[in-house]
């Protein structure tokens, strides 16, 4: 069988901030994955550790300051190397479809949403006439759990969660190979969150049916691990600008779970496994260390641990937790005699 493309390859992805006095922060470093046709992968880690500014780089929406390097390619695009012009006529809307962060912020606040839904419909699917318009943008909030008798509302009167349903509604109309969608589930109980991503899983199931190799893909960027291991193919983990785990939605949920200490301890921080915190805090990505930036914040962390670990295989770790069947390495000579290396 013949290897199918990815709708989008990210290859050494990193963003700096300027900053006065010359100092830069390390937002994004040296970020590679693929989303394959058919695949919904979540970009999963603690706020701020760089998630959304991957996502503004995807779609051109950085700051002045902000400065990228490397490649993502979408379609025959390059994402970080292409120009105003076509992001704003070939890529927002037709190639990426946008569930923002802050839906309020995105939606014009003196227009209603069904005028946003008509104009969106109006410029993406080529609907015309006032009937048809009406009955697609209807059937377009139907598809995102908005109710029709908020319709005619404006921004400012929605309460958070019907500006997120508004605005995944929006997302979904253009039917784009790749939908991006940043924290989708903001504001929303827990059924509208279970109603939304499945809404998001079958926007991509349904637009890969056949197997043609050419469908939707979903990136989902999200800190709601129960969201992601609902829809999640793959599951890549964020800390300090890096992607330090990238592997198998039901291995890192289930068995033999994350083999990234960070990544365990994200899980057994949930209220339905360990409810442990991860103790201490993120460094600042304008003053990040030399070698691991969890080390600090690690039980297992040695002497190793002052030289970054490289992404090898899945895992961006010295001392990763090991794959069932594998024999754990020798003991390093600087190791604490309590580091765990179970």
């Amino acid at each position: 069988m013949t290897e199918r493309a990815p709708v989008l390859s990210v290859r050494g992805l990193s963003v700096r901030f300027l900053m006065p006095g010359g100092r830069r922060v390390a937002a994004v470093t040296d970020a590679h994955f693929d989303v394959a046709p058919g695949e919904c992968l979540a970009l999963v880690g603690e706020s701020g550790c760089g998630k959304s500014v991957l996502a503004s780089a995807l779609l051109g929406l950085l700051p002045a300051n902000a400065r990228t390097a490397g490649q993502a390619l979408l379609g025959g695009t390059d994402l970080l190397a292409a120009d105003e012009r076509t992001l704003a006529r070939t890529v927002r809307g037709r190639l990426i479809g946008l569930v923002p962060q802050s839906p309020a912020a995105h939606l014009t606040p003196v227009r209603t949403i069904r005028s946003h839904l008509r104009e969106t419909l109006a410029e993406l699917t080529g609907v015309r006439g006032r009937a048809a318009l009406r009955a697609a943008a209807e059937k377009a909030a139907e598809r995102a759990a908005f109710p029709a008798g908020h319709l005619d509302h404006h921004p400012h009167e929605l309460s958070g969660g019907l500006a997120q349903r508004a605005a995944t509604a929006l997302a979904l109309v253009g039917d784009a190979p790749l939908l991006l969608a940043d924290e989708p589930t903001t504001g929303l109980d827990r059924d509208l969150v279970d109603r939304t991503v499945d809404e998001l899983r079958r926007h991509v199931d349904e637009g890969d049916e056949g197997g043609t190799g050419t469908g939707r893909a979903l990136l989902m960027i999200t800190h709601d691990l129960a969201a992601a291991e609902r829809i999640a193919d793959r599951v890549a983990v964020m800390y300090a600008g890096r992607i330090v785990e990238l592997t198998d939605a039901a291995a890192f949920f289930g068995a033999p779970g994350p083999r990234h200490p960070y990544s365990r301890g994200l899980l057994q921080a949930l209220p339905d496994r360990a409810f442990t915190p991860i103790p201490g805090l993120p460094p600042e990505l304008g003053d990040l260390p030399d070698g691991c930036a969890f080390a600090a914040r690690c039980a297992r962390a040695t002497g190793a641990c002052a030289v970054p670990p490289p992404l090898t295989g899945t895992v961006a770790c010295h001392h990763p937790h090991q794959e069932p069947g594998t024999r754990a390495p020798a003991a390093d000579p600087l190791a604490p005699e309590t580091a765990d290396r179970a």
